[in-house]
């Protein structure tokens, strides 16, 4: 694939943006410019629109199951064949480490595609209820689930690929037609998805797909009468601007924001193996992870020796280059970002211990590189404890208890994910139950899989993705009745 020829996907076409404008896309571990995107216009997106409302209302898309079923098996397949070329594009645009293409980067979304057509081969989209009086007279009633409509995806830079899949793929399979606008910063994530995309079945104007520099653009798909459901995935700030431009016209809004989750690590844990194991996470791809559990939890007797493992572990990790395979941590996605994380450290230096990194390094003249960072002794009600930094920062918090701990973990403005720690399941299982946050990870079992139903509480965000939900997320409900004799 040519990283300089991509193009968008409007009404079954791909099509460069109407005025021929493009823009630069920068890779952030080099700062050099590596190519150009369409930088789509009102006038682009007012066409990508107006097809998915003819595609929604004109073909059988939003009730033929097996046409839906086949072409995301399609689509599947046609990612399948070019996973090697499409790699180091999303390095190229996203300082993603190539190595992690191979599980949640790419490869993973791909295969993950395949749940929907699995799903949609036995989900029940109507029931009938049993007869019953009602009003003097007897009924039967039908429960329908219908697709919801038009749906505008808006997707984040930090794992681009499998977000714009995991948008696309809940609402293709419920019915719906799609408007896909990947983050300005990786367009190519989206482009190279439209040229897989035009080569499968989907009908024209189903799934568009349009990238643009301008958010200003990008925010029609927020308040245009013709669309029916935002699904945005990205900061908490952003997605309070999107429930507002939203509820101008009662739009459905799925909505997966910001986190700071915590790793609960209880006195009876193996502390070096959790240590190294939560503590190694939160460094992954630079940070740049919602669901990462930035807030490390242990028992205030325990901090120094938790210190100390977690010092070892996050001076040893392999970061730097991302084209490197060894490489499990690159730069940072931009210049805003960088210097976002680096006032985090120095706000963090004044109310805490810090215990390694906290700079730049010097080894890198050019590229968005933090070296991995960690506080210990961390006040829970400090701005570094409290505020999601999005980088490679780790936080060391203290407590008392088991109550303390719960108390802490819950004490958040967010509710993403989280983690227990135990020798014991069950005790951790019990920790697990208070803890306000909508996935939960116990010694380290993973839930990350299209089967598991992904989302927060509080004010990381609304609805789920994934599993029966993550379909039923774009479905309406309609009840009908008729007389039972």
């Amino acid at each position: 694939m040519n990283i300089t020829d991509q193009q968008m996907l409007i009404d079954g076409n791909l099509v460069g943006a109407g005025s021929g404008q493009t823009y630069e896309v920068l890779n952030p571990a080099t700062e050099e410019v590596v190519g150009t995107a369409p930088d789509a216009q009102v006038d682009d997106v007012e066409r990508a629109i107006a097809a998915a409302r003819r595609a929604f209302v004109d073909t059988d898309w939003s009730t033929n199951v097996e046409l839906r079923r086949r072409c995301l098996t399609q689509l599947r397949d046609n990612l399948r064949k070019v996973a090697d070329e499409i790699r180091p594009i999303l390095t190229a645009e996203s300082g993603m480490p190539l190595a992690l293409s191979f599980s949640m980067g790419l490869d993973g979304p791909v295969e993950s595609l395949g749940y929907w057509p699995e799903l949609l081969s036995t989900y029940q989209f109507e029931r009938t209820l049993p007869p019953k009086q009602i009003m003097g007279g007897e009924s039967l009633r039908t429960v329908r689930k219908e697709a919801a409509g038009v749906v505008a995806a808006i997707t984040p830079w930090n794992f681009p690929f499998q977000l714009n899949l995991t948008k696309i793929g809940g609402a293709l399979a419920a019915g719906c037609t799609v408007i896909l606008k990947p983050a300005p910063d990786t367009p190519w994530s989206g482009t190279v998805l439209a040229a897989a995309a035009a080569d499968t079945d989907i009908p024209a104007g189903v799934l568009n797909i349009v990238t643009t520099s301008d958010n200003r653009v990008a925010e029609i798909l927020t308040t245009h009468r013709d669309v029916d459901q935002i699904t945005f995935t990205g900061s908490t700030a952003t997605g309070r601007l999107v429930m507002r431009n939203a509820s101008e016209t009662i739009k459905r809004v799925s909505l997966e924001l910001g986190g700071k989750s915590a790793a609960v690590i209880l006195d009876d844990a193996d502390l070096a193996s959790s240590v190294a194991m939560a503590a190694g996470a939160v460094c992954m791809h630079a940070g740049q992870g919602c669901a990462l559990a930035t807030r490390l939890l242990v028992p205030h007797h325990l901090m120094d020796e938790a210190a100390a493992i977690a010092e070892q572990v996050m001076s040893g990790l392999p970061w730097g280059d991302p084209t490197d395979t060894s490489t499990i941590m690159g730069p940072l996605i931009n210049r805003s970002q960088f210097e976002k994380v680096l006032d985090y450290i120095e706000v963090g230096k004044a109310e805490a211990r810090l215990v390694v990194g906290g700079s730049s390094p010097e080894r890198y003249s050019k590229g968005y590189f933090v070296a991995p960072t960690l506080f210990s002794h961390v006040p829970a009600d400090s701005r570094i404890a409290r505020e999601e930094i999005f980088g490679p920062v780790v936080c060391l918090i203290g407590y008392e208890d088991d109550d303390d701990a719960v108390r802490i973990a819950n004490d958040s403005d967010f509710g993403l994910s989280g983690s227990v720690y135990s020798s014991s399941t069950e005790r951790a299982k019990r920790i697990a139950l208070h803890m306000r946050t909508g996935t939960i990870a116990l010694n380290g079992a993973q839930w990350f899989d299209p089967e598991t139903p992904f989302g927060g509480y509080k004010q990381s965000g609304l609805g789920r993705e994934w599993g029966v939900e993550g379909l039923e997320d774009f479905l309406e409900t309609k009840t009908f009745s008729f007389p039972a004799g």
